[in-house]
């Protein structure tokens, strides 16, 4: 590595290119040695295991659908009920064994209050499971608003 020249008439200055000689040495046996190591990577044990038969027993939750309607009022499984035999209702599921699915309808001019009391009473309760159910948008036709 000279840092100067053979001319003693020129003035001396330092070289200021970048050597890469010694990166690429580097690069090319870290090359080697993957191209080495990596089939040893890939190295797999052959195992016989066991076939089973049945499949995943999937466990079929009850489900509870809770309507409201712009009205105000509450149906549970299309029974009318009011605030205090929702309750005793919320009270009786949570009371068994499985946790049941709470399935929400409300109509889309329902005070959200409504909803919001509906939510609390089973969060009171002690049930977690609740979802919202809507109806898919309808397509209207080209012209119509």
């Amino acid at each position: 590595m000279a840092f100067g020249s053979f001319n003693p008439h020129r003035q001396q200055s330092m070289m200021s290119d970048i050597n890469v000689t010694p990166l690429v040495d580097v690069m090319l046996v870290l090359l080697v040695i993957f191209i080495i190591a990596a089939p040893m990577f890939t190295h797999a044990i052959k195992l016989d295991l066991p076939q089973a038969q049945a499949g995943a027993a999937q466990e079929q939750a009850d489900t509870i659908n809770i309507s409201v309607d712009a009205g105000g009022r509450i149906f549970w499984n299309s029974d009318p009920v009011d605030t205090a035999a929702l309750e005793a209702r919320l009270a009786q599921a949570a009371a068994g064994d499985s946790q049941p699915e709470l399935q929400l309808r409300a109509d889309k001019d329902t005070r959200y209050e409504v909803v919001a009391q509906v939510m609390a009473a089973a969060q009171a309760k002690g049930l977690t499971r609740l979802g919202f159910v809507t109806e898919p948008k309808q397509e209207k036709p080209h012209g119509q608003r």
